[in-house]
């Protein structure tokens, strides 16, 4: 029981930690928003991670698709790790 809650509160964190890396990439649509309070909270949280897919050039032109990449790679690993879980459980 204890690991299905495990896996319960990895799905919930990586949720909440898609819907951060989201409002990182909204936040790039205003001028300044990321010197205010709560952009500089957003990018201390977001910027760690979304830097391992700087190197790999996601972008085209001005559009760059860091953010989306790192969600899917995110939600990726977690359902793979929720699997490899349940069939240890199972």
């Amino acid at each position: 029981m204890s690991i299905a809650l495990f896996i319960f509160l990895l799905y919930k964190g990586v949720q909440i930690y898609s819907g951060v890396l989201i409002i990182y990439a909204l936040l790039s649509w205003f001028p300044g928003a990321y010197d205010s309070t709560f952009g500089r909270l957003i990018s201390r949280i977001s910027e760690p991670y979304l830097n391992l897919f700087d190197r790999l050039n996601l972008s085209i032109g001005m559009v760059g698709f860091n953010v989306m990449i790192a969600i899917i790679v995110l939600n990726l690993v977690a359902s793979g790790l929720g699997r490899i879980l349940q069939s240890i459980i199972y």
